[in-house]
């Protein structure tokens, strides 16, 4: 499971806890109720009708709202049915009035500041009102809690101000959350197209550094052949001699690039993918020996970190890479490690590090790739020494 998913699921099941709460209200309500004589079956059964229906229309609500839009029809539906709750169970605040103050913690969500303000004294004045009523008309709990009207309403008061303040802020700062979380996620995401975009552009700078040079004198040796073919026939058939050696060093170059053989700075390349994998807001760390190191190693490590780093990139939700380059009399080592891979990723990465093992292989060196636990990924490749070419 990515973090986008974890964030989506724990963001709805903040969001629906309140349903919890609710509830926990409404059962204790209905059972004093019933036992006071405050609240009939009459009254009780519609309301617990009116409440499972808002549930289920809350439910989709917060769908809606974790992905980022205002379902106005089921607000207003859901609005309703919570008022039409409140005033058959008796609009306590503790019970029945808890309803409409759930609703508001999602209608909410959304709205620009003002309006959100707005929807929350509204709320809160009807709430208080029916409550009033309630205390009036002998229904809910306080109406059988033999303190006075003046004591009631000030109780009634105090709790809707608490649950319509408490409520809606703590909800919107969820969904604010989970907002910013979404966007980090498309953030990264475009950053890692960026940079795979990146390396594509670099891959086909370095393939027509490589080509072009022989691609442009060959079209310039063909011209001059075609020119001295009547005058010359000698001239013409070495500059075609010419044209055919450089047209065979084109294609050798052109398949060591594809194969990877072509040698690469290793310093460029490292500093290259840094700067590709903090693009991608990846904390990168390059740990390096304090030596150069032997001829021959660094062309083949570059070609590694690429490789590696690539997959970084691919197969992953990293948030840190570690590169470490050390080497001793008998080997280097070079190691990339990096968090945010789940199993399946994990296995995923199979074909793609083929290539590396065989570019490792060709100068007797080995390589391995395995998850360490914890979401982490460790690529080892060693090479002997001294290597050879």
């Amino acid at each position: 499971m990515d973090a986008i998913t974890r964030a989506r699921r724990s963001t709805r099941r903040m969001l629906n806890s309140t349903l919890a709460i609710m509830w926990i209200f409404l059962v204790a309500s209905a059972v004093f109720g019933l036992g006071a004589g405050s609240v009939g079956w009459l009254r009780l059964v519609p309301a617990t009708v009116a409440a499972l229906a808002f549930t289920w229309l809350f439910v989709r609500v917060v769908a809606s709202v974790l992905e980022r839009r205002y379902p106005t029809r089921e607000i207003v539906w859901t609005g309703a049915l919570a008022f039409l709750a409140a005033v058959l169970g008796g609009a306590d605040p503790m019970g029945w009035g808890f309803v409409p103050m759930v609703w508001l913690s999602v209608a909410v969500i959304g709205l620009p500041s003002r309006r959100a303000l707005a929807l929350g004294v509204a709320t809160c004045a009807v709430c208080i009102g029916l409550g009033a009523l309630a205390v009036l008309g002998g229904t809910g709990l306080l109406a059988e809690s033999g303190d006075t009207f003046l004591v009631s309403l000030v109780i009634i008061a105090a709790l809707d101000v608490l649950w319509a303040a408490a409520l809606p802020c703590t909800n919107r700062m969820w969904a604010w959350i989970w907002t910013l979380a979404v966007q980090a996620h498309d953030g990264r995401e475009a950053h890692t197209r960026l940079a795979l975009a990146e390396e594509r552009l670099r891959f086909a700078r370095d393939l027509h550094d490589l080509v072009g040079h022989q691609l442009s004198a060959i079209a310039v040796k063909t011209e001059l052949a075609v020119r001295l073919a009547d005058a010359d026939v000698r001239a013409a058939k070495d500059e075609m001699a010419e044209v055919n050696t450089l047209t065979r060093k084109a294609l050798r170059e052109l398949r060591q690039a594809v194969r990877g053989y072509r040698e690469l700075d290793l310093t460029a390349e490292l500093n290259s993918v840094r700067g590709v994998l903090e693009a991608a807001g990846v904390r990168c760390e390059v740990r390096l020996p304090h030596r150069e190191l032997p001829p021959g190693v660094a062309p083949v490590f570059a070609y590694a970190v690429r490789e590696a780093v690539t997959n970084v990139l691919k197969h992953s939700a990293a948030t840190f890479c570690d590169i470490t380059l050390r080497f001793t009399d008998q080997e280097a080592e070079l190691a990339v490690r990096n968090d945010g891979v789940a199993r399946r990723q994990a296995e995923d990465l199979g074909s793609g590090l083929i290539g590396m093992s065989e570019r490792m292989a060709a100068v007797g060196g080995s390589m391995t790739a395995l998850p360490i636990g914890d979401g982490q990924f460790l690529l080892t490749a060693v090479v002997s020494l001294p290597i050879a070419g």
